[in-house]
């Protein structure tokens, strides 16, 4: 692209090429979302695999080059790269994954989680939003530059990954053993949400980090009776429920020693920047039908907490009997899967370790208590004057026909963090997913909206960066 005429033409077009072939698009995007990926799920270790060769096939099929299944310790990670554009021109990494969460529970979805269903300009199934629906939209913006350009206006690397649902173990070690199938000037994410419904887009620039546990307290060797037994041995569950009830203050304060130490307190610019957002509590807490807003930090309004304050949840709890009727006993075992987020400059790894030495200190000798972390990440955050913002909120406003608005993630996405760490890659969150889309959650949606603006917001958007040069893009 040799002018801004010429790249606007080639814009034109590819947006044009979009709408064109939307229905077939539609139809390619189930066909992608009835692939069972749950990586959570052993059984379903083929299907994650699948659709692994379902993106494969796809790039191939577009002209992108290098598309390659990687074996790693968990589920397979797809790599692949389009570098035609020269030397000058920025390189770009696209991430996104393509597994998904587990579908219960079953009996709360109106249809299948895997039979997609279209119904009031949105998309039903499992992935629509998290994360599927979104690596598709790349997929589809990469071939509305290659149908009509026979090429893009900058070069791009992609980076798939199988295990984002599980904790993306694998992900630090790939990067470390392929940085050079990753090396870019910069990441461009898509794994989050618009800032509302009503076609709002955002920029994320920070992500809250994660540490996850299961918890497990072991009584008698086997259930026992309660008439026989009570008074005498501990319940195990009882025990269980007083060690997790311990650990949230009456300020909604996580109590394990030390966890607050390394917090990074928000600047009075961040402070004004959470308070300027468009946010009304009621709205809020109609659309997740609970009563009220919990009471949380008293320092810290809603907002803040949602994003940009560390958290600790119990994300299950089981033992003992829970079928029809009675059954009066003391259960051998019971067991708990909590978690915490996490804020910069929080390192998950010393919190694992001090979560764990907590419960195992404050476990009473009558029964023995094992704590198993099952997966962390770190928390990150891009500074909001990185050059690629720019270039993203003039690609964005073209797509929805808004200015994008800035928010934090209370989610997590671990690879954004190991890419920052490894390769000093700062990365752009573009997410397209609807904030009451239901992901990790019966029903999940995704809106037509959402899907067509955005990717052609990502259509823009390879036009807005490669108009820059690589160097431009530096952060030196």
């Amino acid at each position: 692209m040799t002018s801004q005429t010429d790249t606007s033409a080639a814009t034109d077009a590819a947006i044009a090429y979009l709408r064109e072939h939307d229905a077939e698009h539609l139809a390619q995007l189930d066909e992608f979302l009835r692939i069972e990926s749950v990586s959570a799920d052993p059984a379903r270790n083929d299907d994650v695999r699948r659709a692994a060769h379902w993106i494969v096939d796809e790039l191939t099929s577009l002209g992108i080059e290098k598309a390659t299944i990687h074996e790693t310790s968990g589920h397979p990670i797809v790599t692949a790269e389009w570098v035609h554009a020269g030397g000058d021109a920025p390189t770009v990494l696209v991430y996104c994954h393509y597994d998904v969460q587990p579908a219960d529970p079953l009996d709360e979805w109106i249809r299948p989680p895997f039979d997609p269903r279209h119904e009031d300009e949105r998309v039903y199934a499992r992935g629509a939003g998290d994360d599927k629906g979104q690596l598709f939209m790349h997929l589809k913006a990469v071939e509305a530059w290659m149908k009509t350009a026979d090429g893009l206006p900058l070069n791009l690397r992609f980076f798939f990954e199988g295990d984002e649902e599980v904790g993306s173990e694998p992900v630090e070690q790939f990067i470390t053993d392929h940085a050079d199938l990753l090396r870019a000037d910069v990441c461009v994410v898509s794994d989050g949400d618009t800032f509302d419904d009503d076609g709002t887009p955002a920029i994320g620039y920070g992500l809250r980090g994660i540490g996850y546990w299961e918890v497990k307290v072991q009584g008698p060797r086997q259930d026992v009776h309660s008439g026989q037994y009570g008074g005498g041995i501990d319940n195990p569950a009882n025990v269980l429920v007083r060690m997790l009830a311990s650990l949230v203050d009456g300020d909604g304060r996580f109590t394990v020693p030390g966890f607050y130490d390394k917090v990074r307190d928000l600047t009075d610019e961040e402070h004004a920047a959470y308070a300027a957002l468009p946010f009304d509590e009621a709205s809020w807490a109609d659309e997740t039908g609970v009563p009220a807003a919990m009471e949380g930090e008293r320092d810290h309004p809603l907002l803040e907490r949602l994003s940009a304050r560390p958290t600790f949840d119990i994300n299950g709890i089981w033992g003992g009997y829970s079928g029809e009727g009675s059954k009066t006993i003391i259960p051998a075992w019971a067991a708990a899967k909590i978690s915490t987020r996490l804020v910069p400059d929080q390192d998950f790894r010393e919190i694992e370790q001090s979560v764990k030495a907590h419960l195992e200190s404050i476990a009473p000798p009558t029964v023995r208590v094992e704590v198993k972390t099952i997966h962390g990440g770190a928390p990150v955050v891009t500074p909001l004057d990185h050059p690629g913002v720019a270039p993203a909120v003039r690609a964005l406003e073209a797509g929805f026909g808004k200015a994008p608005l800035f928010q934090r993630s209370g989610g997590s996405i671990p690879v954004v963090a190991a890419l920052d760490a490894h390769l000093g890659l700062k990365t752009l969150m573009v997410g397209f997913a609807n904030p009451t889309g239901n992901f990790h959650a019966p029903n999940e949606w995704m809106s037509m909206r959402n899907l067509r603006d955005g990717t052609v917001s990502l259509v823009h958007l390879w036009a807005e960066l490669g108009a820059m040069r690589a160097s431009d893009l530096s952060t030196d």
